[in-house]
Parts: C-alpha cells; sequence; structure tokens
C-alpha cells in the first residue's frame, strides 16, 4: 500500500486567561494537523507549532514520501529530513516533519490492524505522568486548586513555572514553591524556569530550592547555555533537566552531560521516529527520559521506552487534546493508558471546526 496524500490543518485554541511562564505568555495554543492518507486508511498525528509549519508539510514534505510504501516510515522520515537540506532541518521544520511521522506511524499501525504500543513494542502498561502548569499569572488560590487536581489523580509528582520575568521576581517564585511543597505533601516537587534566570541567579536559587525539598529544576538557564546548565547541575542537589526544544539525536547527544534527565518532545523532536532515537541516545549515556507536554501522543512511544522517568500531563494540552481529537486517553491513579485500537486511537473530532484557521 502506498501513501497517496497528506491533508494539513491548522486549529487555534483560546487558553482561559492570559498564561505566562518565566519567559513567555500566551492566549492560544496552535496545533497543526497532518492526516497521512493511503486508500481507505488514514493515520493522524499533530505537533503544537505555528501555522507556518503547515506549509512546511505542504511545500516540502508530502512529495518527499507520496508514494512510498506505509511500511517504510523510516525511509519516509530520511526522505523529509534530504527535502529539508536547504531550509534547515530543526526548529520549525522538525516540527512540522514530527506531526508528519506521527501521522505516517499511525497509518502503519492501522493498516497493521495494531495498537501503535504493541508496533513499538510496550515495555509497560501504564505510563506515569506528573502535574504540569502552575504559570506565573496564576494567583494563589488558583494555584491551590491545580494542585488539588494533580492530586486527586494520583499524580506522584508536581512542577509549577518560576523564573517570572526573567528572573526579576525571585522572592515571589520561592513563595510559590513554598505553596506547593506545603500543599502537595507527600509528592515530588518540581521547578521549572524556562531558561530564565543568569547562571549565578540559578545558583542561588537553586540552594534555596534544595532547603525546599526540590528534587528537579528544569531550564535553570536557557537549554542553548550547555555549559551554564553544567555550570548549576555541579552547584545544585535537585536534578537538572533540559531537552524540550531538542531536534535530533545530535542535539540529544550534546545535552547527555548537563542534565540529569533527558527531555524530549516528539512533536519537535521528529515525532515517534525522533524520540525513539534520542531515548536511545540517553539511554548510551545511562540517562533517563521524561515525555514534555502533549500526553496523548506520548502515551504509546513512552510506553514502549525503557528509560522513560515519566510524562508530563501538561494543563494546556490536557485541556486542548480532548477539544481536538476523539480517543484521548484519561488519567486514572498517576497513570496514562494507551489505547488498544488500531494506531494512537484518535481522530479529529466534530468539535475541532470550531477552532480551524
Amino acid at each position: 500500500m502506498k501513501i497517496d496524500r497528506l491533508d494539513v490543518t491548522v486549529y487555534r485554541v483560546p487558553t482561559e486567561r492570559p498564561e505566562a511562564d518565566g519567559t513567555f505568555d500566551w492566549t492560544a495554543t496552535t496545533a497543526v494537523v497532518v492526516t497521512a492518507i493511503a486508500g481507505d486508511a488514514e493515520g493522524v498525528g499533530w505537533t503544537y507549532s505555528t501555522g507556518a509549519a503547515a506549509a512546511v508539510v505542504s511545500d516540502l514534505l508530502e512529495g518527499a514520501v507520496i508514494g512510498r510504501a506505509v511500511e517504510d516510515v523510516g525511509a519516509c522520515f530520511e526522505a523529509m529530513r534530504r527535502a529539508c537540506r536547504n531550509v534547515g532541518t530543526r526548529g520549525l521544520v522538525m516540527q512540522a516533519i514530527s506531526a508528519v511521522d506521527i501521522a505516517l506511524w499511525d497509518l502503519k499501525a492501522r493498516t497493521r490492524d495494531m495498537s501503535l504500543s504493541a508496533l513499538f513494542g510496550a515495555a509497560r502498561s501504564g505510563v506515569p505522568i506528573y502535574g504540569s502548569g502552575g504559570f506565573t499569572t496564576m494567583t494563589d488560590a488558583e494555584l491551590a486548586e491545580q494542585i488539588a487536581q494533580w492530586r486527586e489523580l494520583g499524580c506522584g509528582a508536581v512542577k509549577i513555572k518560576i523564573g517570572e520575568a526573567w528572573g526579576s521576581c525571585v522572592g515571589r517564585d520561592l513563595d510559590r514553591v513554598r505553596q506547593l511543597a506545603d500543599q502537595a505533601s507527600g509528592a515530588a516537587l518540581m521547578v521549572d524556569a524556562n531558561g530564565g534566570y543568569t547562571q549565578d541567579q540559578a545558583r542561588r536559587v537553586g540552594a534555596a530550592l534544595d532547603d525546599l525539598g526540590v528534587v528537579w529544576f528544569e531550564e535553570p538557564v536557557s537549554s542553548d547555555d550547555i555549559h551554564g546548565l553544567g555550570t548549576v547541575r555541579q552547584a545544585v542537589r535537585c536534578a537538572v533537566a533540559a531537552g524540550e526544544y531538542v531536534s535530533d539525536e545530535f542535539e540529544a547527544a550534546g545535552l547527555c552531560d548537563v542534565v540529569d534527565c533527558l527531555q524530549l518532545d516528539a512533536t519537535r523532536c521528529g515525532g515517534y521516529t525522533g524520540f525513539m532515537r534520542c531515548s536511545a541516545v540517553a539511554r548510551a549515556n545511562n540517562l533517563q527520559v521524561s515525555a514534555h507536554c502533549a500526553p496523548a501522543l506520548h502515551v504509546p512511544i513512552a510506553a514502549a521506552t525503557t528509560n522513560l522517568r515519566h510524562l508530563e500531563y501538561f494543563a494546556d494540552h490536557v485541556r486542548l487534546e480532548p477539544l481536538l481529537f476523539d480517543g484521548i486517553p484519561v488519567a486514572l491513579g498517576g497513570v496514562l493508558t494507551a489505547n488498544e485500537s488500531a494506531g494512537h486511537g484518535y481522530r479529529v473530532g466534530s468539535g475541532a471546526r470550531e477552532y480551524r484557521i
């Protein structure tokens, strides 16, 4: 069976209120959705990006995969990368490749009438999740409500944003971490600075986080600052994590010496193919990986990743995915379980048209 075409659609879902982390603010999330079609069979994939990624799919990627065998996902991946040589294969371009790759894996599994977790070879029945959100724009009452929701879901770990306004509100950052510690008693405490601190700030904040019992310090400095990540890692007891912007296994390899856990995002690092390659690099460096955001999309590949630590149950995507797609799994007892239906089990839902642009 040959791939006939790729359809691509862009959706934008507004947030319930303005949101921010340490270095960015937003009022909507954009999903670029790809449908790979072969005869009567369809596979679906998506990335959280910008509408420009849709143009990459239409202009560069579709021609690279049309006419190829549905089974040959690896060949399609390499063909897409080669087709993008002159525009670069990272960032926005790799986000587009990621959406297509996920759609092709879904298509392959559906034509075999297999679940993706079975096709990949599941290493676990349920994927452990941690609650994630805690935006810097939240009031104390809103943060308390969110923490309570995470605990009700059975999340054994919870994460909030710090580094507010590029590290200019350290006092409030630490006050919010104290609130987290008080209200999430019994859970592992995690924070994400989104690269908001300088190296010296991150070392000082990290010392305070150690005293508060925080176990995870994500992007204390920019993930582009490899030296800075290593410097902070040597200065703190809590685990330093980064990698959500990794585009390929080569960038993944560059982070493995300076983090305690490598984050990977299948919507950015080359879809399921890229996730497998990058997690293998981490495994070769005796590191665990943590799946970043997009919880529903990550469940099949996370279930098959032997060196997985956990999956981020990110508030925005938890809200968005059921609005756009049918078949989204529900968290229970702190885990997400992969669908047993063919592929990953998701389809664009009828309610998605409200958000189409």
